[in-house]
């Protein structure tokens, strides 16, 4: 833990400022998208399909990453307003200069549900991916079972797997900047190690395989006959685009002395994660014209009872 005021190693003022910005940016923008599909969800009974389940539980999962941040952000900006305060003669206490201000207990819980959220965002789109094949390229449609046993599932395992580290396979601790807690990709030994290539296996190459085997099948069997009635490109990218960057960082920790990358370098993963809410958003709901009518509805009839009201 840092001295009481001290700024993390190889960070300024401006550049806490600037990072605590940026996702505070990424949570209020993934917030609200992901807010506004499930208040469709919820309001539309069109919308209530075993397909649109799917999608309602990535956007659950977006959201819980968009938490995450907010607490991250809001952490990094009362560091500068507090590190602000401690000029001479402060009447700040010199307590609520920490860089991590819920103890060690909170930096567990913010790291398991910054990664259980995570995780189910990833395999949220590989089930997504599976019911998209299925619906479009078989003659069987997605049914209410198989589509409540694939959320099931996604939700029991990514929170199986966040549960580890706090049992003693991995460990959770503060990232470089000291204000939001993730994996500890610091700690370079055989629990680490072992921790990671498994973890990375079942909840990041094999969701992959599947979002882009699934999509490659639609495009080879509905390219024939026209275009794909879903964007079959962008939701691999954004797969491996938004999470390929940290798995470089864990895969670079197990074989190498992570310390010779910058902090700041470091933090860079964890900005471009943040973006995958919003990015899931735009593709999954905006871009769904069935979700986007129903977006638009539960803000015309909102729009309507106010006016109602007045």
């Amino acid at each position: 833990m840092a001295e009481s005021g001290a700024l993390p190693t190889g960070f300024g003022e401006l550049e806490v400022l600037a990072v605590g910005t940026v996702l505070l940016v990424e949570a209020l923008s993934g917030l609200s998208l992901n807010s506004l599909t499930i208040l469709s969800f919820c309001k539309t009974p069109e919308l209530r399909t075993p397909s649109h389940l799917l999608v309602l539980s990535l956007a659950l999962a977006d959201s819980g990453i968009s938490l995450n941040a907010l607490v991250a952000a809001t952490s990094s900006l009362l560091r500068c307003g507090r590190r602000a305060g401690t000029g001479e003669g402060s009447l700040v206490p010199t307590v609520f200069h920490r860089r991590w201000p819920y103890g060690s207990e909170g930096c567990q819980a913010h790291g398991f549900q910054g990664f259980a959220t995570a995780l189910a965002s990833i395999c949220s789109s590989a089930a997504i991916a599976w019911g998209r094949y299925h619906h479009y390229c078989t003659r069987s449609r997605l049914d209410w079972n198989t589509a409540v046993s694939l959320v099931f599932f996604v939700w029991l395992s990514s929170t199986f797997w966040a549960a580890l580290p706090l049992l003693g396979w991995g460990h959770y601790d503060y990232e470089p900047l000291g204000t939001c807690c993730t994996l500890d990709y610091s700690r370079v030994d055989r629990n680490f190690t072992s921790f990671l290539f498994t973890m990375a296996f079942f909840n990041f190459l094999l969701p992959l395989f599947i979002t882009v085997t699934s999509y490659r099948l639609m495009e080879q069997k509905l390219g024939k006959t026209g275009r794909p009635p879903v964007n079959t490109v962008l939701p691999a990218r954004t797969l491996l685009l938004a999470w390929g960057p940290y798995a470089l960082l864990y895969l670079y920790a197990a074989f190498a002395d992570v310390t010779s990358i910058s902090p700041k370098l470091q933090m860079v993963p964890a900005l471009i994660a943040k973006t995958v809410p919003t990015v899931n958003a735009i593709n999954y709901a905006l871009g769904s014209e069935m979700v986007h009518r129903g977006i638009w509805q539960c803000l015309s009839q909102q729009r309507k009872d106010r006016d109602r009201e007045q």
